[in-house]
């Protein structure tokens, strides 16, 4: 580990990458997260069953997870700044649809138009951050960037909800399209051609390339590794609002609250996560983050009638452990891909995160029983045991692509040395 790259001062042009990033992460990470808040009233106004809710929620995730393959293979081909702005474009148009949908059938052809253009944002950001930043400030860069998430459980979250309550469900939808525009004109103005891949002789055409990206052994691990990690993470969430409000009794007005404060707590976490993780060892950080996270799942899924203040305070603890778990994870993955197969490999990789995702809430549609719009949830506690038992499975699967990543950089560093010693040059 090189403790002087992991330490670096990132320049101001890094900081405005990271930023550009963050605010991309937060609007798209917005848009698919609001619509859980939002369970408990939308299934009351539109008459949805849990297993309904579960399919508004998993099609965002299944045609993000379909555009992601079919984006993989144009992935590399093209400047990354101009991929992003094409996808962000849909995506904006696909969160104005939302904002207008009148019944259930519109909403979801809405999350499916959103999901296409969507589902592609995190791959081409994990790209850019993999060609712009060196392995050993990625898990840095990943806790800043994924600050956006925290952001979005303080500020995203609780003002869609509050918009929800006062302007009717369309108004979160109308604000993310808004933000969206505004950071994408900003990324047109000022960030500058990511083009780097360009230059590594990637010149397969597009399905070859897919169809090459897929063979690579190792890389179907890291995908098999990533589906399951998704799963384990997702299963509870599209139901955890209706949950709280159903089963522990906090109302839809203290609701906020509890978003806001984890993800305050989360903004502290989260950057310390990732100098840890730098510093550390990203393995050795995802194991604590994993036993936390365990511990806490099976308190949160049998809690009952609760104070809000304990509530908020296990939902902290709860998101200390998967953020732990997300962020030297995500860091791991991007060591992964070589040069040349960094935009495919992503594009393939966030596609099975979102089709994992869309199967976990449709798995969690088909376990969750509710009698009635405000009756309890029942079998909540079963997701929380299928969710520990998928964690423990990925620390043997993730082990596995750390010693991939450890031997790949042992490698790079002998043929950088060798390089020197032969008065060549090399590439990092």
């Amino acid at each position: 580990m090189d403790q002087a790259a992991s330490d670096r001062r990132f320049t101001r042009y890094q900081a405005l990458i990271i930023a550009f990033l963050s605010f991309i992460q937060f609007t798209v990470i917005l848009d698919f997260m609001v619509i859980a808040p939002l369970g408990a009233m939308l299934m009351d106004i539109l008459h949805m069953t849990p297993a309904q809710f579960g399919w508004a929620v998993s099609a965002y995730a299944f045609s993000a997870g379909i555009s992601g393959l079919i984006a993989a293979g144009f992935a590399d081909r093209y400047d990354r700044k101009h991929f992003l702005l094409f996808f962000y474009a849909g995506f904006v148009i696909g969160s104005v649809l939302c904002g207008i949908a009148t019944d259930y059938l519109f909403l979801l052809v809405a999350r499916v138009v959103t999901g296409l253009f969507g589902g592609v944002m995190a791959s081409v950001s994990l790209a850019i951050v993999t060609d712009l930043f060196p392995f050993e400030q990625r898990s840095r860069v990943m806790g800043f960037v994924q600050m956006s998430f925290a952001v979005s459980q303080i500020a995203g979250i609780p003002l869609g909800i509050y918009l929800a309550n006062t302007l009717g469900w369309h108004a979160p939808f109308l604000l993310i399209a808004g933000i969206s525009t505004c950071v994408g004109i900003a990324i047109v103005r000022w960030m500058k051609p990511v083009d780097i891949h360009l230059t590594a002789g990637q010149r397969h055409a597009p399905f070859d390339h897919l169809r090459k990206t897929l063979a690579d052994v190792q890389y179907r691990k890291a995908f098999v590794t990533t589906g399951l990690l998704t799963v384990g993470g997702f299963l509870m969430m599209p139901f955890s609002s209706t949950f709280m409000v159903n089963n522990t009794a906090v109302s839809l007005a203290e609701l906020p609250l509890v978003f806001m404060f984890t993800g305050i707590a989360s903004m502290v976490i989260l950057p310390v996560v990732g100098k840890l993780s730098d510093g550390l060892g990203k393995f050795r950080i995802f194991m604590i983050g994993t036993a936390i996270a365990s511990v806490m799942v099976v308190v949160f899924t049998h809690l009952s009638i609760t104070p809000l203040w304990e509530i908020v305070a296990i939902n902290v603890v709860l998101f200390a452990g998967i953020l732990s778990r997300m962020v030297p994870a995500t860091a791991l993955m991007t060591a992964v891909p070589d040069v040349g197969d960094r935009g495919a490999f992503m594009s393939v990789n966030a596609s099975l995160q979102q089709i994992s995702g869309g199967v976990a809430s449709i798995l969690a549609g088909a376990i969750v029983v509710q009698h009635s719009s405000s009756g309890p949830l029942e079998h909540y506690d079963i997701l929380g045991y299928l969710c520990v038992g998928l964690m423990f499975l990925c620390i043997g699967l993730l082990y596995n692509i750390h010693k991939h990543v450890e031997r790949k950089l042992s490698s790079r560093a002998e043929m950088s040395g060798t390089a020197k010693w032969e008065g060549m040059s090399f590439e990092n």
